[in-house]
């Protein structure tokens, strides 16, 4: 058996799985390193999408198993942008992906970067017919030579990691209306992850935070903040912390997001509510009587 320096590689991208991309790839990684395990982080990124693809890393990063992550999310892929691996934790994991914003989020969240290369190594790389599937050709044998031990400065020069692309992430602006926010994320069930944490709502100056009022566009909406999904009542919006301690607005087994016309970059504002008579009407939901066919 192999002596691995790395065992895993934890795999993200927007390839998806109509196309042969991704078992390309983990074709290309058995074929040099057998015994590595690949972990799918996702590959549902949305085409393109380098701030999905650098979030959804970064949500990921402190939970995904020591050894290298591969991410590729490359719109600019065959042109100058850098190629490179991405030392953290001085050597416990290596990020290995494109050079455009997609791996800065994640590589901040650990604490940054030890050492830098750019992947320029003809040695440790795929000879390509042409320049625009990085992540079999550079990408994916840079990660299993890393695994097999291949010391990082064989895969090319050193780079200044101050030199790393920063990943765009939208702060909460606080202003007089309220707290300006921006949709980060909606995940499957339709839960609206924002830009901020619990403690950002004393942005809003003192209230209870019991009760908030959500404006998007022009339109209003009563979110009470909950601890479980299962504690809101039919029809009534919630703001809890997530799985990610960040604040999400919510619905009972129901998608916020179609409820509430949202996806990832459209902004909303929350509102204090001191007097909760004074807030906005919550939603209106009508009950559904369930009768089995005769």
């Amino acid at each position: 058996m192999t002596d691995l320096r790395y065992s895993t590689i934890s795999f993200l991208s927007d390839y998806g799985h109509v196309d042969e991309f991704v078992g390309v790839v983990h074709s290309v990684i058995r074929t040099i390193a057998p015994e590595v395990a690949v972990i799918d982080v996702t590959h549902e990124v949305p085409p393109h999408d380098v701030r999905a693809g650098g979030l959804a890393l970064a949500r990921s990063a402190q939970y995904l198993a020591r050894g290298v992550v591969l991410a590729v999310v490359d719109p600019e892929v065959g042109t100058d942008r850098r190629a490179l691996a991405v030392e953290v934790g001085d050597g416990a994991s290596v990020l290995v992906g494109p050079d455009n914003g997609l791996l800065a989020p994640a590589v901040a969240l650990v604490g940054g970067a030890t050492r830098v290369v750019e992947l320029t190594s003809a040695e440790h790389r795929l000879e390509a017919p042409g320049p625009t599937f990085d992540g079999r050709d550079v990408f994916a044998p840079a990660a299993a030579h890393l695994c097999l031990g291949v010391p990082l400065d064989a895969l090319g020069p050193e780079v200044d990691p101050i030199t790393l692309r920063p990943g765009m992430l939208p702060l909460p602006q606080p202003d007089a209306d309220g707290l300006g926010a921006e949709v980060l994320w909606v995940d499957r069930y339709g839960n609206v992850q924002l830009n901020i944490g619990p403690d950002d709502l004393d942005l809003l100056g003192p209230w209870d935070h019991e009760v908030v009022t959500v404006r998007i566009d022009d339109r209003e909406r009563t979110a009470h903040r909950v601890g479980a999904y299962a504690s809101l009542d039919p029809g009534r919006l919630g703001l809890a912390v997530d799985s990610y301690g960040l604040l999400a607005l919510v619905l009972d087994r129901r998608s916020a997001a179609e409820e509430l016309s949202l996806r990832a970059g459209d902004a909303v504002t929350l509102v204090p509510v001191v007097d909760p008579t004074d807030a906005p009407s919550p939603g209106v939901s009508t009950p559904v009587e369930l009768r089995r066919n005769p």
